[in-house]
């Protein structure tokens, strides 16, 4: 009974038609390729909002706008001058995570002292820092020289914070040091779009930090308009990832309509995937990692799966039992979820569930995407006439479908090892 409520108005309400107006929205010249702080992302914002608004979503903690606003900042480090012990240092043996100018230190000015020593993972361990939100001086052994250019904090986007964290490449721990950097910074505005359906077993009223959550997330932003190729300069990105965000709207719309949820579901469009998924790392700071049941990534599923129709696969399978539940869920039916074929891809940390995953929440994306022989990936030929949207729509549904025990709270994914990320 309780799979045949779950299921009874799906095919009224989550239909071809539908999906194919809402891609064609998203993929459309006129969004001129969504890029990152366009003015056609804001159009695109503005459109997923008002479906939003129009399947009976909530915002998110009763902001009233289901825009989850917040800025970046472009760090370019102009001059630096550092002396250790005396000695002055390389500039290219330094790296810069901060939004401070101009920045003035010394072996008083109440930093931590850090140390990456041989052996560690310098990339993960300095992310780790960097966003720590403390004052700090990391001293990174010079053994990591021909890994420490990757550490350009100071000349890419870093979400806005009040911290520094100086990294110096150097064999010696310095009894006195003089830092003087001077950065220009300049701030961009980006929103990611989120709407809330909340679950009927509230165990805290009106707060959503305190209750389970189930997440299903798209990112929105593609990567805009380029040199033109046979007259077509506009990349729609249709399946990369208009396709993903598609399938978020008709799952809100479905899923507001069945309106049985015991588990709160909180649906989100994400910006800056494509510039390094700033989008999803501001949300996740926003929850209770550890109230965040699950959460189902959709990225590019325009296209058959190399096992053909009936099929998607879900990255990071092995991680955690959640595609054992999906497709026990999907028992009755002819589709199945299939692990990432391409592990040698890495893709489970190539888009925006790696943030809450690394958390240890169940993140997984869930694709059809033949990412071996993907012809339009990143091209101008990613457009709507490529997708088979009849496909498209089986695929809404049974993601819709493979959710429904963890949505109605009567099963629970295992978390992911956080230890055995890399």
């Amino acid at each position: 009974m309780s799979a045949f409520l779950f299921a009874q108005d799906i095919n009224k309400i989550v239909t071809e038609k539908e999906v194919e107006r809402i891609e064609r929205k998203l993929a459309s010249n006129e969004m001129r390729g969504r890029k990152t702080f366009s003015p056609e992302i804001d159009s695109a914002a503005a459109f997923i909002s008002s479906e939003f608004k129009k399947a009976g979503l909530q915002t998110f903690n009763n902001s009233g706008s289901y825009l989850q606003q917040f800025s970046l900042v472009k760090s370019k480090t102009l001059s630096s001058n550092t002396l250790l012990d005396g000695v002055e240092l390389n500039p290219q043996n330094l790296a810069v995570s901060s939004n401070q100018i101009p920045l003035l230190i010394n072996e008083n000015s109440g930093y931590e002292i850090i140390f990456i020593k041989p052996g560690e993972k310098l990339i993960k361990e300095a992310f780790k820092l960097s966003q720590s939100g403390k004052n700090m001086i990391v001293l990174v052994d010079s053994s990591y020289a021909a890994e420490f250019s990757k550490l350009s904090f100071g000349r890419r986007a870093v979400m806005k914070k009040n911290n520094s964290v100086i990294f110096l490449l150097t064999s010696q721990i310095p009894k006195k040091f003089s830092i003087e950097i001077k950065l220009e910074n300049t701030e961009q505005h980006l929103a990611n779009v989120i709407g809330v359906l909340r679950g009927k077993n509230l165990k805290a009223k009106g707060d959503i930090q305190n209750e389970d959550i189930v997440v299903f997330a798209a990112h929105y932003d593609h990567i805009g308009v380029g040199k033109p190729v046979n007259g077509d300069s506009i990349y729609n990105g249709a399946n990369d990832d208009a396709s993903g965000t598609t399938a978020v709207i008709m799952l809100a719309k479905y899923l507001k309509q069945l309106n049985n949820n015991e588990r709160t579901i909180v649906f989100v469009a994400f910006t800056a995937e494509e510039i390094g998924g700033y989008g999803s790392q501001y949300f996740s700071k926003q929850l209770n990692a550890d109230k965040v049941v699950a959460m189902f990534n959709i990225e590019m599923i325009g296209t058959e799966s190399k096992w053909g129709k009936n099929s998607a696969y879900i990255t990071g399978y092995e991680k955690t039992d959640m595609g054992e539940i999906m497709n026990h869920d999907l028992k009755n039916s002819q589709f199945t979820f299939y692990p990432d074929p391409y592990p040698d891809q890495q893709l489970f940390y190539r888009s925006d569930n790696a943030t809450l995953a690394a958390l240890g929440v169940p993140a997984h994306t869930i694709s059809t995407s033949k990412m071996d022989s993907e012809p339009n990936y990143h091209k101008q030929s990613d457009s709507i006439e490529t997708l088979d949207l009849k496909n498209m729509t089986e695929i809404i549904k049974a993601i819709a479908i493979s959710s429904k025990s963890i949505v109605a709270g009567e099963a629970t994914p295992s978390r992911v090892k956080v230890s055995d990320l890399r």
